[in-house]
């Protein structure tokens, strides 16, 4: 996570907002190098100008970038849903349909009552509802996410050396065998959003 805020965070300042952030958008090389790549949803944002069209994968959208009116802060929202779902295995926005989906992400309306968080330290609990907050005028930028404690946290204790983590196995398996939702439904739900756009 700490790599891909800092890609991010480096992307921002250049003014390239990706939108499209999501696990099959993230690469692992054979030395253990983290890669964000399909840029082909990015934009360049013109100044302070905000970006009106919609675009990207339903589930990680924010709720600005379904308003038609947003900024990178979109791409930190996204991270936010992916580090739930490194966290539980469960994506934090489902529904039966669009409208659903798009209900729960426009309210925040996700929760941390799944068996697996009970594991999770306060601190990044604490990122999640930081990255996850409506107004992108209260949610951390890529920068801010950086200095959180729970990435700071790791890097007192260290001394050089990578931190061992104690992930939960059953996190583990559904990560390794997590979908989300289903190829067919996953198609369905983005050609909704092109239709709505």
């Amino acid at each position: 996570m700490k790599k891909l805020f800092g890609a991010l965070n480096h992307m921002h300042s250049q003014g390239i907002i990706h939108r499209d952030i999501k696990p099959e958008n993230i690469m692992v090389s054979t030395n253990d190098e983290l890669k964000l790549i399909d840029f082909g949803l990015s934009k360049r944002q013109q100044g302070n100008k905000k970006l009106k069209t919609i675009a990207g994968t339903p589930y990680y959208m924010a709720p600005e970038v379904l308003d038609g009116h947003y900024d990178s802060k979109c791409d930190c929202w996204s991270l936010g849903v992916l580090l739930y779902v490194f966290m539980s295995g469960y994506l934090p926005f489902q529904g039966n349909n669009r409208n659903d989906v798009f209900y729960k992400i426009k309210k925040a309306g996700y929760h941390f009552n799944h068996a697996e968080f009970k594991s999770c330290s306060k601190s990044v609990i604490d990122l999640i509802e930081k990255l996850l907050i409506v107004d992108p005028n209260k949610r951390l930028s890529a920068g801010q996410a950086l200095k959180h404690e729970w990435f700071t946290s790791f890097d007192k204790g260290t001394s050089g050396s990578t931190p061992v983590l104690n992930i939960d196995h059953n996190v583990l398996e559904r990560l390794q065998s997590f979908k989300g939702v289903s190829k067919l439904k996953k198609a369905a739900m983005n050609m909704l959003v092109k239709m709505a756009d």
